[in-house]
């Protein structure tokens, strides 16, 4: 399956992903069934990776024009809490793993992305992306999900061709990483954090910034990154999915170059925060301009 992974991305804009695991109470209680029938059916994660996949390529050759998912297709990831994987509890008995859950939300998702697309595209051309009859019908279906499910966390952020540096100030060396590998390639990488733990690092930079640096772009970046955080769960679990990406940047310092950059700011040490802005261009930039290759 990960072999069809890789195959299947190849020609495609590299994509990373920021998604928030939740436990199952901190879903609406109506919800909760559908969203645990949806985890239980993933056969792996694989399978949840190649299954969105194969559906994307799909809607681009489906007929009729809609490039809009309807979310009849839906997937659900599911992982353990931390606590879960020690595999014992206080009292030396095998502890019950604790899962949880991060929705797709694919409607939801694809129309802020038409959304944010059609800000800086205007007349024929926005006609010709994306024809405003499907526009108009991928909003009734949000209008229903809305209606159906109320107020509604999404879950998932997503970035082509690059990972914001605020993101990385979410995590540390020491996070725990999952390495996926086939033929000689990284498949992707990805690394976990506690929300708890992931907030206090997002505040501590937005701190140190608002302080050394507030005219800095990425204060904006990170202020909108902790309201986001801020909705979910406090034992909710925060993933930095690389996704091909990781091919062409793993190992990664960033998480710890962004953190040595606040710190030097804080500290007034300009010389170190440069370098540490250098190194993270030396490996960002290249992948950026990838965007703009023929």
């Amino acid at each position: 399956m990960t072999g069809n992974l890789y195959r299947g991305q190849a020609g495609l804009p590299f994509s990373s992903t920021l998604r928030v695991y939740e436990p199952l109470e901190a879903f609406p209680e109506e919800q909760r069934p559908a969203i645990q029938a949806a985890g239980a059916r993933t056969a792996s994660r694989a399978a949840v990776e190649n299954a969105e996949l194969l559906a994307s390529l799909g809607r681009i050759t489906r007929s009729g024009g809609d490039p809009f998912p309807t979310g009849r297709t839906d997937l659900v990831r599911v992982t353990t809490a931390p606590a879960a994987q020690d595999g014992a509890s206080d009292d030396g008995a095998d502890a019950e793993p604790v899962l949880l859950y991060c929705p797709s939300q694919l409607v939801l998702r694809a129309g802020l992305a038409a959304n944010a697309l059609m800000e800086g595209i205007h007349g024929p051309l926005a006609e010709l992306l994306i024809p405003e009859e499907q526009r108009d019908k991928h909003q009734e279906r949000i209008d229903q999900v809305k209606a159906r499910d109320g107020s509604i966390r999404v879950h998932t952020r997503a970035s082509t061709w690059g990972i914001p540096f605020s993101w990385f100030s979410l995590f540390m060396e020491s996070d725990h990483k999952d390495v996926v590998e086939a033929a000689g390639r990284i498949l992707t990488v990805r690394v976990w954090a506690p929300i708890t733990e992931a907030l206090e690092r997002a505040r501590y930079a937005v701190a140190n910034l608002a302080l050394a640096a507030p005219d800095l772009d990425m204060l904006d970046d990170l202020a909108q990154l902790t309201e986001w955080l801020e909705q979910f769960h406090v034992e909710s679990m925060v993933e930095l999915d690389y996704g091909a990406v990781a091919d062409k940047v793993y190992p990664d310092d960033s998480p710890m170059d962004i953190r040595l950059g606040i710190e030097c700011l804080a500290e007034g040490d300009m010389t170190g925060a440069a370098a540490a802005y250098r190194r993270l261009a030396s490996r960002w930039i290249p992948i950026r301009q990838l965007a703009r290759a023929s």
